[in-house]
Order: C-alpha cells, then sequence, then structure tokens
C-alpha cells in the first residue's frame, strides 16, 4: 500500500516590506525548512508564491531548483471539481504544501476546501506556525478574547450592510462576543464610515492594519470617538493596505 504525503499547511508573510526582509523574525526557522524541503505546492499565485520560495531560500536553501518546483494553483476561481487532481500527488506519496497569499492557509482562504478534502482521503494535514492577521489583531485590541466571531467580507449594498452591521452589534452586545471583519483595502474608508453611522456611540472598534509590517497600526477607540476624528479629516493610514476591523458593543449590565 503505497504511503500517502503530508499536506503541510504553510505560512506566508503579512505583507513584503521593501527591503525584502519580511520573512526574518515573521515565520520560524522550522517552517522555512520544512518549506525548503518541499517540491510540490498547491498556491493562490504561483508569480508570488515563487517569489516566497526565493525569501524563503534565503534562510534556509531550497533543495532542489526553483525552476524545478512544481505548482499548481488554487484560488477563487478554480472549479471545485479539480481539487482531486490537486492531491493527486500526495496520494502517490509526495509531501506538498499550502500557500496562500497573506498569512496562514485555509482561514478566510481558498484553501479549505483542499484541506476537508485532504481529510477524506486520510491525507495527514500538518499546520505550521505562523501570522495569522485575524489572530494578531484580536490580541492586540483589547476586545473579548474569549468569544469572538469571523465574519468575512460584508455586503457592498448600503442598506443591507449596515442592516448586517446592527445585526452583528446586537449579537455582540447579547453574547459579549468580538465581531472581526476584513475588507478589500481600498474600500477602507467607506467600512470605517458605515460603522460608525451604523453604530452605537460606545461600541468599541479597534482598526488594525498592515500588522507585522514597519507600518502598522492598531487603535481602539468608541466609535464616537472615530466619528469625531472622521468629521475632523483625521482618518487611519489605511487606503489600499490590508486592515481587519473589531468590535464589541457594551452590554447593558
Amino acid at each position: 500500500m503505497t504511503r500517502k504525503g503530508t499536506l503541510y499547511l504553510i505560512p506566508n508573510t503579512l505583507g513584503e516590506e521593501s527591503d525584502g526582509h519580511a520573512l526574518f523574525g515573521i515565520l520560524p526557522e522550522t517552517v522555512a525548512r520544512i518549506t525548503a524541503s518541499l517540491d510540490y505546492f498547491i498556491v493562490e499565485n504561483a508569480k508570488s508564491a515563487r517569489a516566497h520560495l526565493k525569501r524563503v531560500d534565503k534562510m534556509h536553501h531550497l533543495g532542489q531548483p526553483l525552476q524545478q518546483i512544481r505548482m499548481a494553483e488554487l484560488n477563487v476561481r478554480t472549479d471545485k471539481s479539480r481539487l482531486p487532481e490537486l492531491l493527486e500527488p500526495l496520494l502517490s506519496g509526495q509531501d506538498g504544501g499550502l500557500i496562500s497569499e497573506a498569512g496562514v492557509p485555509a482561514v478566510a482562504d481558498p484553501g479549505a476546501d483542499l484541506v476537508r478534502l485532504a481529510h477524506e482521503k486520510g491525507i495527514t494535514v500538518k499546520p505550521l506556525v505562523g501570522p495569522s492577521s485575524l489572530l494578531l489583531a484580536l490580541m492586540a485590541s483589547g476586545l473579548n478574547g474569549q468569544s469572538f466571531a469571523f465574519n468575512g467580507y460584508l455586503p457592498t449594498d448600503t442598506e443591507q450592510r449596515q442592516r448586517r452591521i446592527r445585526s452583528l452589534e446586537e449579537r455582540s452586545r447579547h453574547d459579549r462576543q468580538t465581531q472581526i471583519f476584513i475588507e478589500t483595502p481600498y474600500r477602507n474608508d467607506t467600512l470605517l464610515k458605515a460603522f460608525c453611522t451604523s453604530c452605537k456611540p460606545d461600541t468599541r472598534l479597534c482598526v488594525a492594519t498592515d500588522l507585522t509590517l514597519s507600518a502598522e497600526s492598531i487603535q481602539t477607540l468608541p466609535v464616537a470617538a472615530w466619528k469625531k476624528r472622521i468629521e475632523k479629516g483625521q482618518m487611519p493610514d489605511f487606503q489600499k493596505k490590508p486592515t481587519v476591523f473589531l468590535l464589541l458593543a457594551n452590554s447593558p449590565d
């Protein structure tokens, strides 16, 4: 019986600094060593994955030339019917790595379906340590880390978005549960203004931008304080930058 390979969930950086050294101090050496040992990867984008492997090579030399490393793409456009073929090398005994565009794979990431299928086929799945923007933002927010929910993207329609925010704010108040959101970076300002329009003044809102990078900014303020800043033209420096939003409503008791 052929031994099945292991699917390693390989973390990426949350952004690339201009000096190209974002990997150092962000990912453990063990992760670099395991990554360098593999010659099959399932990635969101082959070009950016190769750039990541070049950075890994600076920490721990790749076991084979980069041009000999096989890559298969898995992103939001990939038909789910193609997932089995992505796992064929692992079913034949070859180890492989899953790399997302930023942060850890399979969290707010199309890789989750592949991991589910790997479990169904009896493939060992091994997550490796790396940065998660969602957990880093939660850690630094000062909001409730005992109970939280990730909601992904909110509707783009204004009325639908407001209804959704108010509903989740009420859930936050009732369950004392931190609500976490992300947005397409060019719409960060629109989402912040939506929170200020929809939420109660004493609801606390955290805006966490460029986590782990030199321009990192994390601020938690009541919605009323964010609203005053916006009125004064003091928007956060988060345009076109990856940002995580977190809110926690005050409980009536």
